[in-house]
């Protein structure tokens, strides 16, 4: 397939992709916080630091399916059906003490039909994978609202809050996770899942791996910028909240904001050529920030599926390293090289 014909295959993709998203938002109830609600709010957290507000809050209410987690969620929500968090398990034959990979999806992610043959994978190399729910997806969508439609609208208080409910929740749950024995960690994260990842990134530090693909960390031209975003900021305008708000956040949510407590030699990042939600040029500056060394550019737009199959083949040579390391160290262990 030639450049060209990649160019607009993704163009059609992105583009039928981000109509379905901003009819969708014009569906919602128009809640957008007033200015005077946002400078509040927006007051009360110049205070505070990442690590206040993103806070590790004991873990209540915990229920062991075999292959669901569900907890009370440290930060309630008005939605009750959103108050529950929830994680899928694929466990490996070694147990709750194997180490996990996390995966926290994109927004308005439709199935987890993918995410079971990449887990069958990890699980045959010794790896527990753990399917994060994110707020507003999922087993977590209220009555009468589309899947992920809550978890990024013109409300930006909610959405902030949402971010905080995520990266809290999966807190709890590395901590539940080092409880039963577990401490090594891998993470692959995308898009909306991508921000969350990045922001869990400066405040956890024990990730053997971490990929983001294509993540949204520049908060402020996701809203201004981004095709997928017409709908919220034409609702942004009409109640007068001009550009340069989310800014006023940065130090709690974007991830350009707080470096990385992982080493960042240790993170993969991808890029996708024909994006028009996250440019290139965008995670080429969040790459030099970070100073990621191990970046990728991949023919795709935003939607489409090589970059995760190219992050599979990526992570192969680092679970091989992985092996190796505990192999010298003289431990035993039965973890094998992945197969992609």
């Amino acid at each position: 397939m030639t450049t060209r014909v990649r160019s607009l295959a993704a163009a059609l993709a992105d583009s039928a992709c981000c109509q379905w998203i901003n009819f969708v938002q014009w569906r919602l109830p128009d809640r957008t916080n007033p200015p005077a609600e946002l400078q509040h709010y927006l007051a009360r957290c110049r205070a505070i630091n990442r690590e206040q507000f993103y806070s590790k809050e004991p873990i209540k209410g915990l229920e062991i399916k075999p292959d669901l987690l569900s907890w009370a969620s440290p930060l309630p929500s008005e939605f009750s059906e959103n108050n529950i968090a929830r994680a899928r398990v694929f466990r490996t034959n070694r147990g709750k003490s194997a180490p996990a990979v996390v995966f926290l999806h994109a927004l308005m992610s439709a199935s987890d039909f993918g995410y079971q043959h990449i887990a069958r994978r990890f699980n045959r190399n010794g790896w527990n994978v753990v399917l994060v729910h994110l707020p507003f997806h999922y087993t977590r969508v209220p009555a009468g609202y589309v899947n992920g439609a809550l978890a990024l609208t013109s409300e930006l208080i909610r959405n902030a809050e949402t971010i905080r409910q995520a990266v809290m929740e999966i807190r709890q749950l590395l901590e539940l996770c080092r409880t039963q024995g577990a401490d090594r960690f891998g993470l692959i994260a995308t898009s909306y899942g991508g921000w969350i990842g990045s922001v869990l990134l400066s405040l956890e530090e024990d990730f053997e791996f971490a990929a983001l693909l294509q993540p949204i960390v520049d908060i402020e031209e996701a809203i201004w910028n981004s095709p997928a975003a017409f709908a919220i900021r034409s609702r942004l305008r009409r109640h007068r909240i001009e550009p340069g708000i989310s800014r006023q956040h940065a130090h709690l949510s974007c991830p350009f904001s707080q470096k990385p407590l992982v080493d960042p030699k240790r993170i993969h990042l991808l890029a996708g050529e024909f994006d028009q939600i996250v440019p290139v040029k965008t995670l080429q500056r969040f790459a030099e920030t970070w100073n990621i060394q191990k970046t990728e550019i991949v023919p795709q737009g935003h939607f489409g599926y090589v970059a995760m199959n190219r992050v599979l083949r990526r992570l192969g040579l680092v679970l091989v390293l992985v092996v190796v390391l505990v192999l010298e160290s003289g431990v035993a262990t039965d973890l094998r090289c992945m197969l992609v």
